[in-house]
């Protein structure tokens, strides 16, 4: 693939020492290895490629890959997650954790903590003492892809609506052209996502680098929302009440 281009590609990721699925975009995987979720959507992965934002190894090999291949590629640890970095964990007294802690019931040996602004795993926790781990939690660890690139997105506009959703998880976005400019009309209900602004300034970045875009604006249109059976029967007792009053 040429860098720059906008694809959807399915894949699995593995823990290549021990063969243990991580993750994958195709749901008769996850119901293979017993890690189906039903609230959870399963398609293709958009990505631009050689953007940066995908581990080293899988940029890598997405860029020597064609359409409709089956690829598999295992990728060392430098060049995913990178190595596990000593510096980066922690040991502190039981006391000083519960201080940065809400609630003591929610520590578990796995779960996360956020100390003074940094968030880790607590990976020990007895004899009065406490490990804090800031390393990424696949750090330290050999990967493995099995992907597949199922279409290549040319359209222009087909690119858009494609970055908006992967960026948004939203899909009724509507785009207009002139020229090199976009006008984006914003979902309701994104309308109403107190990261709005922060989506869209991510969003701008995005489009001009993966399609060039010029100007981008965002339309929000603000419906009028519509009385319920209930309000109008609230509303109709309170002129009921009005009207006894008099």
């Amino acid at each position: 693939m040429e860098e720059g281009t906008i694809i959807h590609v399915d894949y699995d990721l593995y823990n290549a020492d021990s063969g243990d699925l991580i993750e994958t975009t195709r749901e008769d995987v996850a119901k293979e290895h017993e890690m189906h979720q039903e609230n959870h959507s399963y398609e293709p992965l958009v990505c631009v490629v050689g953007s940066g934002n995908l581990i080293q190894g899988f940029e890598d090999s997405l860029l020597e890959a064609k359409a409709e291949t089956d690829v598999e590629v295992d990728i060392a640890a430098a060049d995913a997650y990178g190595e596990k970095d000593p510096t980066l964990v922690e040991t502190m007294s039981i006391d000083k954790l519960l201080r940065h802690v809400r609630d003591s019931k929610s520590l578990y040996i796995g779960g996360p903590v956020a100390i003074e602004g940094r968030n880790g795993i607590l990976s020990y926790l007895a004899a009065g003492r406490a490990r804090i781990d800031y390393n990424h939690p696949m750090a330290g660890r050999a990967l493995r892809y099995n992907y597949r690139i199922v279409s290549v997105i040319d359209d222009r506009g087909e690119k858009v609506k494609a970055l908006l959703k992967s960026n948004t998880g939203l899909d009724d976005f509507e785009v207009e052209f002139d020229g090199d400019d976009i006008a984006i009309t914003v979902p309701q209900q994104m309308l109403f996502d107190t990261n709005a602004a922060m989506l869209k300034f991510r969003m701008v970045t995005v489009l001009r680098d993966a399609v060039e875009a010029a100007k981008v604006s965002f339309i929000e249109v603000h419906e009028t929302r519509a009385s319920t059976d209930e309000e109008e029967h609230v509303h109709d007792e309170n002129c009921d009440h009005d009207h006894e009053e008099e």
